[in-house]
C-alpha cells in the first residue's frame, strides 16, 4: 500500500513538473518575437499612446509605420526599447511644446516622422526628399532636420535621437501652428528647451535646465570671454555665424545663449518677463504682432525666405515692443542669469 502511495505521489509530482514546464514552453511561444516585423508590430500595438501600427513598405529596409494622436513615425529602426519608448516621448513632446503657448492649438493633421536606422538610409532617403539642395543637408554631421512638413532623423543613439527629434519637432510644431515665424534666436532658444528629458515612472519629463551640452558650451564661451552682445545676438541667425572667422565658437555661442536667453526671459526673477514672452508667441500664433501689412505678408508667408536682414529687423522691433526694457539695460541682468546657470558646471 505503502509503495502505490509512493509511486502515486511521484506520478503526480513528475506529472505537475511537465505541467508547469508546458505552460511556461506556451507562455514563452505566445509572446511576439522582438525578431521580426510581425512580432515588433504585435509588441509595440498595446503600448498607451499607438493608436495603430502596420509595416512599412519602403526601399530602405523593413519597417513600421506607428500612429499616435498628433504623430505618424514612419521608422526602419527596429530597436524595441527605441520602438517602445518613441510614442511617448513624441506625444510628451507635443504637450511641451503646446505649453509654450498660452492658449490651447487645435488639433491638425498628425506630424510626419522619419526615424532610419542608420545614417545610409537617411541620406538615401534625403537625396530623394531635399531635391537639389541635397548637398547641403548632407553636410549635417549628425542630427536631423525639418522640411516639407517632415522630421527626419536617423540613430545616433537613444538620448541624442530623442534630443535632436525633440529640437526639430519643435521647429515643426512652429511651422504648423504659428501664423507668424519666429526670428532665429527665439525660434531656435525655444527648439533647445527640448533636448534634454529624462523617462521617469513610464513617460518622459523634459528638463531644459538640464540640457549640458548647452550649459557647458555656454560655460566655455563665458570663460573664453567670447559672449555676444545681446543686440547682436537677436539681430544673428546660424547662416550668417557659420561664415564669421571663428565659426565653430561663432555657432556655439549663438545657440548657447539664444537658449540662455529663453529661459532667462521666461525663469529670471520668479518669471517677471513671462507674461512678456507668452505675448510675444501668442502674437505669432494668432498673427497680430503689430506690424504693417508688408511685413506680416513677409512672416507669415512661408515661400519668402527669411533674408539675414529681415530676421535682424524683426528681432529687435518685436524685443523692443514685448520685452520693454531697453536691451543695454538687459544686458547686466542677463550676464548675471547666464553665471547663475552655469555655476555647477565643470568643464575640462
Amino acid at each position: 500500500m505503502k509503495k502505490t502511495l509512493l509511486v502515486i505521489f511521484l506520478i503526480f509530482i513528475f506529472s505537475g513538473e511537465s505541467l508547469s514546464a508546458a505552460r511556461k514552453k506556451s507562455s514563452e511561444d505566445s509572446k511576439p518575437s522582438l525578431s521580426t516585423v510581425d512580432g515588433l508590430i504585435e509588441y509595440v500595438r498595446p503600448l498607451p499612446a499607438v493608436r495603430n501600427v502596420e509595416r512599412w513598405n519602403n526601399p530602405y529596409g523593413e519597417g513600421l509605420t506607428i500612429e499616435t494622436q498628433h504623430y505618424k513615425i514612419h521608422t526602419t529602426l527596429l530597436e524595441p526599447l527605441m520602438l517602445k519608448q518613441m510614442p511617448a516621448f513624441v506625444e510628451a513632446a507635443w504637450r511641451q511644446y503646446q505649453s509654450q503657448i498660452p492658449v490651447s492649438v487645435e488639433n491638425h493633421s498628425g506630424f510626419v516622422l522619419y526615424l532610419f536606422k542608420d545614417r545610409a538610409q537617411w541620406e538615401q532617403f534625403t537625396k530623394g526628399f531635399t531635391g537639389n539642395q541635397w548637398p547641403v543637408y548632407l553636410k549635417i554631421k549628425k542630427g536631423a532636420y525639418f522640411l516639407k512638413g517632415a522630421c527626419v532623423a536617423y540613430n545616433i543613439g537613444r538620448s541624442r535621437t530623442f534630443s535632436v527629434i525633440g529640437h526639430e519637432g519643435w521647429h515643426q510644431f512652429g511651422d504648423k501652428y504659428l501664423k507668424y515665424r519666429l526670428p532665429s534666436w527665439l525660434d531656435e532658444g525655444i527648439a533647445q528647451l527640448f533636448e534634454a528629458s529624462d523617462y521617469e515612472n513610464g513617460q518622459f519629463v523634459f528638463k531644459p535646465a538640464k540640457n549640458y551640452s548647452k550649459l557647458g558650451a555656454l560655460k566655455l564661451v563665458m570663460k573664453d570671454r567670447k559672449m555676444i552682445p545681446l543686440r547682436n545676438l537677436i539681430a544673428l541667425n546660424p547662416g550668417e555665424v557659420v561664415l564669421w572667422e571663428e565659426a565653430d565658437m561663432g555657432v556655439m555661442a549663438f545657440y548657447a545663449q539664444a537658449y540662455a536667453l529663453v529661459r532667462f526671459l521666461r525663469e529670471d526673477d520668479y518669471g517677471k518677463r513671462l507674461a512678456n514672452y507668452h505675448q510675444m508667441l501668442l502674437g505669432s500664433l494668432n498673427g497680430t504682432w503689430p506690424i504693417d501689412e508688408t511685413e506680416a505678408k513677409i512672416a507669415s508667408d512661408r515661400n519668402i525666405p527669411l533674408t539675414a536682414r529681415w530676421n535682424s529687423y524683426i528681432a529687435q522691433k518685436l524685443f523692443d515692443i514685448y520685452i520693454g526694457q531697453n536691451i543695454e539695460q538687459i544686458e547686466p541682468e542677463y550676464q548675471r542669469f547666464c553665471s547663475k546657470i552655469v555655476y555647477h558646471i565643470r568643464i575640462k
